[in-house]
């Protein structure tokens, strides 16, 4: 049964990018948010209420919707073992199957509720999807690529696929949906599935011995926008992996729905970009995490300090310019942990000039937005009373995440 009643709240931050409401009561009718009312008409008003059997008082407390993490991979690990790193590539269903339900479970721990996948080589967190993941039992929203799609021969590997022999890649995204998959899970073809949405390797990877080091494009303009127009058909988002200039710019005429990491793409990109209301998903913690985890003192770890100022700066500029972004993290990568490299992430946009209440909100109503959840992202009349508190004033976040409590339909009990 869902809940009715009332939630006393010390501060709200709703996901709007808002200023923060302090001394909040919200009315909550069967799980949904009713209405939100930051003062009462009187002191016997307020008194009334406080009384009430059916309130739960969190006034020291603060509420904020649970937070969304627009790029992962659920299949790797943070971890700096480079054994274990190569051992992940090459495991099978049932070892990795724990390993997700772990990463899962470590998003939850810090408020995350939702999660885009950017794909593994044999489609683990696309089986996963499908075969373990209970929405019934588990307040995490799942959104998976399978395997993204690179050109033969170029960085991606690791991620997806090269689209199949003879094929172009818009019509290799074409057959992939026009055939779902419908054999025994243990003679799965990863081919064969109906993802949430595609995922692009545009680019290579960031170099940590060149600084500002651009790959060429591994799709020209005329073959990406066949593939996000034919992605688009089958009601499905595009995101482009893509760094640098030129691989970017073609990812953006081409109308992706996101462009994910985007290093050193350049003020005309962001510009384009903020035009067609196009998402950055920047990563920047990525870099920070390299810095930390590779050889003191390299060239590598001076680089990617490099790197992350650079990104720090755009990011910076992205927001002055209007550019949609999204919190993602890219966890599995080196050094970037399931679930609490999100507060990192959110620490990076503060120091590229985000209060937190607008950094929430790329964590949140963005992120949302960007993976299509409409009843996720906002505290608001009408929403689903799903969120996430933490003990305390604002001014703990986003550190304080990494002790939360959630609260659902199923949770929200007096």
């Amino acid at each position: 049964m869902s809940f009715s009643g009332f939630i006393l709240a010390g501060w709200l931050i709703d996901g709007s990018g808002g200023e923060i409401k302090k001394h909040v009561f919200l009315q909550i009718k069967d799980g949904h948010i009713r209405q939100i009312k930051t003062s009462l008409k009187n002191d016997i008003d307020q008194s009334n209420l406080l009384r009430r059997s059916n309130l739960l008082d969190l006034s020291h407390c603060t509420i904020l919707p649970g937070l969304v993490d627009s790029h992962v991979h659920l299949s790797m690990s943070g971890t700096d073992n480079q054994q274990k790193r190569k051992d992940q590539l090459s495991a099978g269903f049932s070892d990795v199957k724990d390993v997700i339900s772990r990463h899962i479970e470590s998003h939850i721990s810090c408020g995350v509720l939702a999660v885009r996948d950017g794909g593994d080589n044999h489609a683990h967190a696309f089986r996963y999807k499908k075969e373990c993941l209970n929405p019934d039992k588990t307040p995490m929203c799942l959104k998976v690529a399978g395997r993204a799609w690179h050109k033969a021969g170029r960085y991606g590997g690791l991620i997806g696929r090269s689209p199949h022999e003879k094929e172009t890649l818009a019509g290799s995204i074409a057959k992939e949906k026009e055939n779902p998959d419908q054999v025994n899970p243990d003679q799965r073809n990863p081919d064969q599935v109906n993802p949430d949405h595609v995922k692009i390797v545009m680019s290579g990877l960031n170099s940590l011995t060149e600084f500002g080091k651009q790959t060429p494009p591994q799709f020209d303009l005329e073959e990406m926008k066949k593939a996000v127009d034919t992605a688009h058909a089958g009601g499905l988002r595009v995101m482009v992996h893509a760094n640098g200039k030129i691989p970017v710019s073609i990812a953006v005429d081409a109308c992706c729905d996101s462009i994910e990491h985007g290093f050193f793409m350049g003020r005309e990109n962001l510009i384009k970009m903020a035009d067609k209301n196009i998402t950055w998903v920047p990563t920047a913690y990525t870099m920070k995490a390299y810095a930390e985890y590779l050889k003191p003192g390299s060239l590598e770890v001076e680089i990617s300090k490099r790197n992350l100022d650079h990104q720090l700066k755009q990011i910076f500029t992205a927001k002055k310019l209007g550019v949609p972004i999204a919190t993602g993290t890219d966890a599995g990568s080196l050094g970037v942990h399931h679930g609490r490299s999100i507060i990192e992430e959110l620490k990076l946009l503060m120091s590229a000039g985000f209060p937190i209440q607008e950094a929430i909100r790329c964590a949140t109503c963005n992120g949302a937005e960007l993976i299509g959840l409409k009843k996720q992202g906002l505290s608001a009349g009408k929403m689903p009373a799903n969120f996430i508190t933490v003990t305390g004033n604002p001014e703990g976040l986003p550190g304080s995440l990494s002790s939360c409590t959630i609260y659902n339909k199923s949770s929200l009990e007096i």
